[in-house]
């Protein structure tokens, strides 16, 4: 995704919320976790202090495998990163991978590609 829309990418254990301010967009993802965003994911998301990302578009998804019974963490993304003051644009989405661990099912990074140009359109 990043590099279709000529950005970076960054995992949170290496972001610095320092940085909130230098966004254009923040897409934030994660794999499903017991229905939920990992538990890194959802650390990040209760330490953005509140309002921290007024002005700032964001966007939500997931990774997760093939089953209803996957659950949904791009829904409790979205709703974390708007509760937080994010602009949000686009659906929350999920991406399907072959396994637990990945990788991605075919087309799905496809998928991912066009989803991110659709958020960001002028790149």
């Amino acid at each position: 995704m990043a590099e279709s829309i000529k950005g970076s990418a960054i995992s949170v254990k290496d972001f610095e919320m320092g940085n909130l301010g230098n966004l254009d967009l923040l897409i934030v993802g994660s794999p499903i976790n017991g229905w939920r965003p990992t538990p890194a994911i959802k650390n990040f998301l209760e330490n953005i202090p509140n309002g921290k990302l007024k002005g700032i578009q964001a966007a939500a998804f997931d990774t997760r495998i093939k089953s209803f019974l996957s659950g949904n963490a791009a829904k409790r993304i979205y709703q974390a990163l708007n509760t937080k003051g994010a602009k949000m644009i686009g659906t929350p989405v999920g991406f399907y991978v072959k396994h637990t661990e990945g990788p991605l099912l075919e087309k799905e990074l496809e998928n991912a590609r066009i989803w991110a140009l659709h958020l960001f359109p002028s790149n």
